[in-house]
């Protein structure tokens, strides 16, 4: 390089470096208008719940960044004219909520969003250890019914097509069977030339919005809801948009509005027993959702995997609206997760599409799988453990009553989870660690909201993940100690 490009290079370089030094001398002067104390004049909110909610909202309008270093502490006292104790507090109370993490030598730093290695799917079996934190089944009648099932599979005259490769829809004799059961479900035919067999629901639900979404698409949602949705959206570039809710579930006025500004291509709902809020939606509201969803143009994705654990569900939207509802059954919540056997009821004319990413995404099913839960269904078992299976959440929750009586809880008692609001001053991510050192895994409503704005202060515990009723009642009791005694947990060493 010759001697004029050097010198052009240097100083590019050196102008690149003011550059650089100049928008770094902005920032810091940005972050620390941030703590003015003529800022904090809310006479009803204490001062150091100020300075954190000045950030979190810094934070949710995207003005503060993933990885961000904040000014040191004392920097913001002396800013804010507070002392440090005060600002220790505020940084305690973001690190509850998830938005600012600390570390030593390095200074506090705005936390990287939720991602997908947070979504737990297997329970932690440690000695002492009570995992409430991940669905299991609540009885042993799915592995009862399989040892009795296994030795008689060879006299299956379909057990020889195990050995052979399939249609990505899922075996002809599969797809009847399922299809017969399913209809008995949602109160309406199912016809199989319409359902594909999948590995569960998560796998339906990836399949299904590969078909139906292009990256930029709009996916609506509960503001809270099943947190496999925000992962998957993320991983296909689709814009996850939450919906407001209230004590009945999605509000169809915020689903209107949200329709009209954001043109979305589906909207995806658990109607049934929600996962975490365990609502079910009423009729009139399913019906005023599916009119809007139809004006509109929208896709209904229904994750209905609680339905078979619920008596007397309102009508499904694949019954009631069947060309605009893509329907998405499991057998995981309801007879066991390690069976991985799921299905996808849709409209005709996405048959195809869908079947085609799920050639991509696994050729086809495992035949087995298939084989097992077909024969469940005609023997009769899946029926025998979806009783046994209602019984024992019945009971489990009537524990959850009489242990926490005192708490705020959602339940129903024939949902596998009830969801816990938390009163002050608890914060959803605190209280899962204070119970994680009591013994307890629970999952923070972070993990369920679309918006890291509106995340609520409530966690989600799932009452068939004990191994007995006795571990239950021992879980719950320790929650209820954490409640009670466990909020000096939340005040900062200093």
């Amino acid at each position: 390089m010759g001697r004029t490009a050097k010198r052009v290079q240097t100083g590019r370089k050196a102008r690149q470096g003011r550059a650089g030094r100049k928008d770094g001398e902005e920032r810091r002067g940005l972050l620390s208008a941030l703590f003015d104390k003529t800022a904090f004049t809310d006479a009803e909110t204490p001062i150091y719940r100020q300075i954190a909610n000045a950030i979190a909202a810094k934070i949710a309008c995207g003005e503060l960044v993933a990885g961000e270093r904040l000014p040191p502490q004392r920097d913001i006292a002396r800013q804010a004219g507070v002392n440090l104790t005060t600002v220790t507090r505020a940084f305690a109370d973001l690190q509850e909520r998830g938005l600012v993490t600390s570390r030593p030598g390095r200074g506090s730093m705005i936390a990287e969003g939720r991602e997908a290695a947070r979504f737990k799917s297997a329970p932690l079996d440690e000695q002492g250890y009570i995992d409430l934190s991940v669905n299991r089944p609540a009885t042993t009648g799915y592995l009862e019914a399989l040892g009795a099932l296994l030795p008689r599979l060879p006299e299956d005259p379909r057990y020889a097509a195990l050995q052979d490769f399939h249609e990505p829809e899922g075996p002809d004799w599969a797809r009847e069977v399922v299809a017969g059961w399913l209809a008995t479900q949602i109160g309406s035919e199912a016809p199989p030339q319409r359902l594909l067999v999948t590995n569960g629901a998560q796998h339906g639900l990836s399949c299904v919005l590969s078909a139906i979404a292009r990256p930029g698409d709009v996916i609506l949602a509960d503001a809270v809801t099943y947190q496999g949705i925000g992962a998957l959206c993320r991983s296909l570039d689709l814009v996850l948009k939450p919906v407001e809710m209230d004590g009945e579930g999605m509000r169809p006025d915020a689903f209107a509005r949200a329709c009209a500004e954001l043109t979305p291509r589906a909207v995806f709902l658990v109607p049934t027993l929600h996962n975490p809020t365990t609502v079910t939606l009423a009729g009139d509201r399913r019906r005023a959702l599916a009119k809007t969803a139809r004006s509109h143009g929208v896709l209904l994705i229904e994750d209905d995997v609680y339905r078979p654990l619920k008596d007397d569900t309102p009508q499904a939207f694949a019954a009631s609206d069947p060309d605009i509802t893509i329907h998405l059954g499991s057998f995981s919540k309801s007879i066991a997760p390690g069976l991985r056997f799921g299905a996808v009821l849709a409209p005709s004319a996405l048959v195809g599409e869908i079947a085609a990413m799920l050639r991509i995404n696994c050729w086809s099913t495992g035949p087995l799988t298939a084989l097992i839960a077909a024969r469940m269904i005609e023997d009769g078992d899946v029926g025998r453990i979806l009783e046994g299976q209602k019984r024992e959440f019945e009971a489990r929750q009537a524990l959850v009553r009489d242990v926490l009586h005192e708490i705020d809880l959602v339940q129903d008692p024939q949902a596998p989870h009830a969801w816990v609001h938390l009163p002050e001053p608890w914060h959803a991510n605190a209280f899962v660690r204070a119970a994680g050192l009591a013994g307890v895994g629970v999952l923070s409503g972070e993990a369920f909201a679309i918006s890291r704005n509106a995340v609520p202060h409530a966690v989600r515990i799932n009452v068939g993940a004990a191994r007995s009723r006795a571990q239950l009642r021992e879980a719950l009791t320790r929650l209820r100690k954490v409640l009670r005694d466990g909020r000096h947990l939340l005040e900062p060493v200093i």
